[in-house]
């Protein structure tokens, strides 16, 4: 898998694919991450990429040429399955959205800044929206990073312990269950005993349990979309 980030701030994502999990999956080739500076594609002397809107108001709009220059040239190397431009009038990003573009070969992902991108972009080039809540952030870095995240932890290989993304929250709508390690008894603080026991089937039930009762209880939303 490819993953494309087109960014005006690359520093504010660099650092992020640096460690952890996307580290790993990088160097062993599980999925490759390129960070596009647009200021690369910016106008003139001074690689303008932002503009007054049409109209008035406050606030600066990203403008449609650098944009489209930028998609154009990465298009005519790559062939991507979906421009994903972040946005917090997007899809509300979940689960099952990671699980659909984990399995996808090629990706690029567009930060917006200032009072967004220029309409025409959105209208030709996105054919995907995505937002990570209803709240407002500096740019679509941090956004992009999340999406990044969620969705190479999902590539086969990228994990150490490829099962281990599987029962992770909302998998099949519902939250993980609780868990515990050593020591079994701190300062009376004890672990269920179930867990301890060896029998696995039951450890499984107790999961199961549990993490239905944790969902009925935080996320009765998520519970619902089970029934």
């Amino acid at each position: 898998m490819q993953i494309d980030i087109v960014t005006c701030l690359p520093g504010l994502v660099e650092g992020f694919f640096s460690q952890s999990i996307v580290k790993r999956a990088t160097e062993g080739g599980k999925v490759s991450i390129n960070i596009i500076d647009l200021r690369e594609y910016g106008i003139g002397k001074s690689r303008q990429i932002d503009d007054y809107a049409f109209g008035g108001g406050a606030g600066m709009v990203m403008m449609i040429e650098p944009l489209v220059n930028c998609i154009k040239d990465l298009q005519s190397r790559t062939r991507y399955d979906e421009i994903i431009y972040m946005t917090p009038d997007g899809d509300l990003f979940d689960q099952k959205t990671a699980n659909s573009f984990s399995l996808k070969g090629n990706l690029m992902i567009i930060c917006g800044h200032y009072k967004g991108i220029d309409e025409r972009v959105r209208e030709s080039y996105i054919t995907k929206e995505l937002s990570i809540g209803d709240y407002v952030l500096s740019g679509g870095e941090i956004p992009a990073a999340v999406v990044t995240d969620a969705i190479v932890r999902l590539i086969p290989g990228a994990m150490n312990d490829e099962t281990s993304a599987l029962t992770d929250s909302f998998q099949d709508n519902l939250l993980a269950p609780p868990v515990y390690t050593r020591p079994a008894d701190f300062e009376g603080l004890k672990v269920p005993e179930i867990l301890l026991s060896g029998n696995f089937k039951k450890i499984e039930e107790w999961r199961v349990e549990k993490a239905i009762e944790r969902t009925q209880k935080r996320r009765p939303d998520l519970w619902k979309k089970t029934l």
